[in-house]
């Protein structure tokens, strides 16, 4: 069977996060081949992948969004589209209706009409749905910015709907985003069955990083929060199967318009016996040595971290922190990072860039995860698997994997607190820094847990049963 796998911003440019469960996910079901379809931002990355892909990759299709810079028009055309076209761009800007992909794919994808998507944004009937949508819904806002911001909104994903499709026998997007939205058309051009995974929630991280950016200005952050919402729905409602990896994500899926039916739970899993060689937790000598893999980015909030070390510091002066995780993602915040250290005056903190983290934990004695934002960080399930205790940010499922779910009673394998709250992680860190006995009781407890919930093992099964049943109702 050929899976086409969908990613966007992740594998196999980035290490970590949803990178680490596409390369899990790959190397451990050889009998299937995968298709990588990834979208990046921008075109200097090209084939600068961080991951040996596995045999069983049989291709790599690379889109890059900057690629868009490049787009030449024939400049203002008029009677290009048809009231049915118009309509259904219309639908697809406001998230109006459901959208028909297919009929969408047929405007996109006759090259005989349309060689750019600027030969379609640049027309007067475009133009006019982007009036009636201006006058019906943002009145209030200058027209001049809103059709500049709609412009900059769609024509990536006018870009990326004009591209090729490769052929497969199940799509499978790692979010419902662009790649979601590709994956859907796909699917539908080949009659396909069409699944997704959301590790986070897609829409509700853009929404959150809107509302934090400075490109995306007063009201109109509401416009690209909605959009984001737009195309997952379009992603749900064509998608046979939405996965993800616990009950509250599940939640969030129905309350966002996902039909329940085609909501399941898989869990992440790790391999325990990649840490089965790391001891618990043992009295030592020296300073007490926390640790964070964890990439240098907006979204994991090393900010916040660094706060609380520089309180934890205060209490514990002998501390010293090892942020395990590359940092050349965004080298603005990592920048950023480095300022806070040094206006701060914060010694002993170690940014190691990628790293084997087996290599490292031995030496960690309680770990920290600073997120905003999460899905079920593999992070946190490798760092229980090496007998660590954790203090982390309430999100995604850390709240599930720290105190466990209604049926687990075995106990707390660290502490949670709200995100951004600096001065509450400096507490948790220094109540648990200060009392061994209670830190190696909780990894004890985190380990226990990870061995019966999220194994390796119990992952890969759940997928060969997924890809099984989604190539018999539609192969």
């Amino acid at each position: 069977m050929r899976i086409c796998l969908l990613t966007e911003g992740s594998y196999p440019y980035v290490v970590g996060g949803v990178s680490s469960w596409c390369q899990m996910l790959i190397q451990g079901l050889p009998e299937h081949e995968f298709f990588i379809y990834s979208i990046g931002a921008e075109a200097k990355n090209r084939g600068d992948f961080k991951y040996k892909l596995p045999a069983n990759v049989v291709g790599v299709q690379e889109e890059f969004l900057d690629d868009i810079l490049s787009l030449k028009s024939k400049g203002m055309r008029e009677n290009i589209l048809t009231a049915a076209e118009r309509k259904l761009l219309y639908e697809l800007v406001t998230g109006s209706k459901p959208i028909n992909v297919q009929e969408l794919s047929v405007i996109f994808r006759d090259r005989g009409r349309f060689q750019s998507p600027l030969d379609i944004f640049m027309s007067s009937d475009f133009f006019d749905v982007i009036q009636r949508v201006y006058e019906e819904n943002y009145p209030y806002l200058p027209f001049t910015d809103f059709f500049w911001t709609l412009r900059s909104m769609l024509l990536p994903l006018f870009f990326l709907l004009q591209q090729d499709l490769p052929a497969a026998d199940v799509y499978h997007s790692v979010a419902t985003g662009y790649c979601g939205v590709i994956g859907a058309m796909a699917a539908e051009v080949y009659h396909k069955p069409f699944i997704i995974t959301e590790h986070g929630i897609y829409s509700r991280e853009r929404e959150v990083e809107i509302i934090k950016s400075d490109w995306a200005k007063g009201d109109f952050k509401s416009v690209w929060i909605q959009y984001f919402y737009n195309l997952a729905r379009l992603s749900y409602r064509v998608a046979d199967h939405v996965y993800t990896l616990f009950e509250h994500n599940a939640e969030i899926e129905r309350d966002l318009g996902c039909d329940p039916a085609k909501i399941g739970i898989v869990p992440n899993g790790v391999h325990m016996e990649r840490f089965a060689q790391i001891p618990e937790l043992q009295p030592h000598e020296g300073p007490l040595t926390l640790g964070a893999v964890v990439r240098v980015v907006p979204i994991k909030d090393i900010v916040t971290l660094l706060r609380a070390f520089f309180l934890v510091k205060q209490e514990i002066p002998a501390a010293r922190l090892v942020i395990m995780g590359g940092f050349d993602e965004d080298p603005e915040y990592y920048a950023l990072c480095q300022q806070t250290v040094a206006m701060l005056r914060i010694e002993d903190v170690t940014f190691t860039g990628s790293v084997d983290i087996v290599k490292y934990l031995p030496q960690i004695d309680l770990m920290i995860l600073s997120s905003i934002s999460e899905g079920q960080p593999l992070a946190v399930l490798e760092g229980q698997a090496a007998h660590r205790p954790f203090v982390t940010t309430d999100v995604g499922c850390c709240r599930e994997l720290i105190y466990g779910d209604s049926t687990d009673t075995l106990g707390a394998a660290g502490a949670i607190v709200a995100p951004m709250d600096f001065e509450a992680m400096a507490k948790e860190i220094v109540r648990l820094g200060r009392d061994f006995a209670l830190r190696r009781q909780m990894g004890s407890i985190g380990y226990e847990r990870v061995k019966r919930g999220y194994t390796y093992e119990h992952f890969l099964a759940a997928y060969r049963r997924i890809y099984a049943q989604a190539k018999e109702v539609k192969g």
